[in-house]
């Protein structure tokens, strides 16, 4: 089955309420009208209505049962202030609160928090650091995790890969890898993927001495240690992790090596450069990239996404709102 096709079977009628805080963007607005239709979630798009709705005519789109908040008329305005001010604990007075909720990113943050939204979606005018700021500020990691990171679902046909963190953690100790890791193989449970993740390196099992070595042995070990319930092995190059033969002559016997479908790069230079070699030359469809350890599913869209990427990255994050 499609990965989507499964996606829409988990949560239709569960009416699951997505936030998208960039309403006055033809893609984002054009992504919600359409999952509004198909039933498939409850959107709610941050705007002001009749600018909204101005666009909408003008792409020969309806609104009609369309949730449209505007931050400037917001009935419960100040319900959500005392309750940003108390989530900052001392580090923003109500007036400040007042002004910062008027931006579109926190506001839709609120919403999710204030648990009137199960998720957002948004980053397709603003910057990754736009959408994840907000997040970490009010919905924060949850248990075990002690940051963020960003995964790509990686698609060709039949096949389906997850690569982590290709966008959010620059470089990130052994510690901080290993947690990827352990997100990253529940994530690709999520798309009925068969976590077997390789921890990649240029070097594989200490074929190569260095400090980037000696960090993915050490978060390879670690990441074991967090989920003894996964298959994880590394160090890895990317074709002992790939290609079965040489999986089983540079690590054998190994459970991943040579059929890994979880890649965790070791720094987001070579993850970031890597999905999208696999994407520009390989023709796989980059999707994502999907955030992991947030305590509540937040989305962060390409600014050269386009509507589809909105309403695929929209059911991801529904998905992942029903894993709780």
């Amino acid at each position: 089955m499609d990965i989507f096709e499964g996606l829409k079977q988990q949560i239709d009628g569960k009416n699951v309420k997505i936030v998208f805080p960039e309403g006055n963007d033809i893609r984002v607005l054009g992504a919600a009208i359409r999952l509004g239709v198909e039933g498939l979630l409850e959107p709610i798009v941050i705007g002001e209505e009749s600018a909204i709705s101005a666009l909408a005519a003008e792409n020969n789109l309806k609104v009609e049962g369309l949730t449209i908040i505007n931050p400037e008329t917001y009935g419960e305005f100040d319900e959500m202030v005392a309750s940003f001010v108390d989530r900052r604990k001392g580090k923003a007075t109500e007036d400040q609160a007042r002004t910062i909720l008027k931006d579109p990113n926190y506001f839709g943050t609120m919403l999710v928090y204030m648990e009137k939204a199960a998720g957002m979606v948004s980053g397709a005018v603003h910057s990754t650091g736009d959408t994840v700021r907000p997040a970490l500020q009010i919905i924060k990691t949850k248990p075990g995790a002690s940051r963020t990171s960003g995964a790509f679902l990686m698609v060709r046909g039949e096949e389906k890969y997850l690569f982590s963190d290709c966008a959010i953690n620059i470089n990130p100790a052994a510690q901080e890898l290993a947690e990827i890791a352990v997100e990253s193989a529940k994530t690709a449970e999520m798309f009925g993927i068969e976590p077997k993740v390789a921890m990649l390196s240029f070097s594989s099992k200490g074929s190569a001495k260095s400090d980037e070595v000696t960090k993915v042995a050490e978060a390879t070990k670690i990441a074991q240690e967090l989920a003894p319930e996964y298959a994880i092995d590394g160090e890895l190059q990317f074709d002992a992790a790939f290609v079965e033969s040489v999986g089983q002559q540079k690590s054998p016997g190994s459970k991943v090596a040579g059929q890994a479908s979880v890649f965790v790069f070791p720094e987001i230079q070579s993850g970031n450069i890597g999905y999208k070699i696999a994407q520009r030359l390989g023709g796989f469809e980059a999707i994502g990239p999907v955030l992991q350890g947030l305590n509540k599913p937040v989305s962060d869209l390409s600014r050269g996404c386009n509507e589809e990427d909105v309403y695929k990255l929209a059911l991801i994050t529904a998905g992942q709102a029903l894993m709780g």
